[in-house]
């Protein structure tokens, strides 16, 4: 696995060549894409144009956001699938194999039997045409109870849920979108991911939590940088991953109102360095691959 950047997760912005100079400078092996952006590049001046950067600095594309919405109405959804079916080719081509989205954790129109199915038949859907092109879709949830406040109907806010509709679309190329915090904060622990294989592991995100704060009720502003102390093991996830096989983009995610500095370059070092700790604490090289401990 590799520690990944996703600059507007920590609230940079810039061009390409900046993004890519910030991610190398501070120890990132990848970085996250907007196939949207980079399918019109492909469109206008040729794939050799858009990936001379990455060619050129050697950087791995980690995700990019699935480009469209899971809730809207039929039509819609159907016009954005045949988008879809543009954009995910040139994300293969890329070398960017890897989508991800996330299901909202309540409705306030469907209940939850009918949103179950609803989703599953649309990330059926989706998986179809991202499968044409040997992309794999990662799904996410949020565990924050804030996000289900007030709502008519809940939905799908831990793993259990989550993996029980992965598991229904009966998808070959989808899997799960791990964020540590939101597997934290809904009542999961590293236990959860002891019966996964690396392949099933599409993605994954880190934040860890304040330390002193309980985890119920936890709000999103609390999402820390990996690295700064907190209640959450990351290291020993890391290291449970890496044993079982996952080789995936490793990003960090926290709240943008737990950073130290609106300067984006204090930001990604801050980002990178929390990473790199991380990294030794779990027992990883550079490369993210296990070394077993002395004995």
């Amino acid at each position: 696995m590799f520690k990944n950047l996703n600059a507007k997760a920590l609230g940079v912005s810039g061009h390409e060549s900046e993004i890519i100079e910030l991610a190398l400078t501070y120890g990132f092996r990848g970085m996250d894409i907007d196939i949207v952006e980079y399918a019109t590049r492909v469109r206008l001046k040729g794939m050799a144009y858009a990936r001379r950067l990455i060619d050129s600095a050697r950087i791995r594309l980690g995700t990019f956001p699935l480009p469209m919405e899971l809730e809207t109405d039929e039509e819609a959804f159907q016009r954005d699938l045949e988008k879809l079916a543009q954009y995910a080719p040139v994300a293969a081509e890329m070398g960017c194999i890897r989508c991800v989205t996330t299901v909202s954790p309540s409705s306030s129109d469907r209940p939850y039997h009918e949103n179950f199915e609803f989703h599953r038949r649309r990330l059926a859907e989706v998986c179809k045409v991202l499968a044409g092109a040997g992309v794999h879709l990662g799904v996410g949830f949020r565990g924050a109870e804030e996000l289900r406040k007030n709502k008519a109907f809940q939905f799908v806010y831990d793993f259990e849920a989550l993996s029980l509709l992965i598991k229904m679309t009966g998808a070959p190329n989808v899997g799960l979108l791990l964020d540590v915090w939101d597997l934290y904060v809904s009542g999961g622990s590293i236990e959860n991911l002891r019966s996964l294989s690396g392949r099933q592991i599409i993605a994954v995100q880190l934040a860890n939590a304040p330390a002193e704060a309980p985890l119920a009720g936890m709000s999103e502003q609390c999402r820390l940088l990996p690295g700064q102390d907190g209640q959450i093991d990351l290291a020993a996830v890391l290291s449970l991953l890496s044993e079982r096989g996952y080789d995936g983009p490793v990003t960090p995610v926290p709240s943008r109102a737990t950073l130290d500095s609106t300067r984006r370059d204090a930001a990604v070092r801050a980002a990178g360095e929390g990473m790199a700790r991380l990294w030794a604490a779990a027992g990883l090289p550079p490369e993210g691959k296990y070394v077993c401990a002395a004995k």
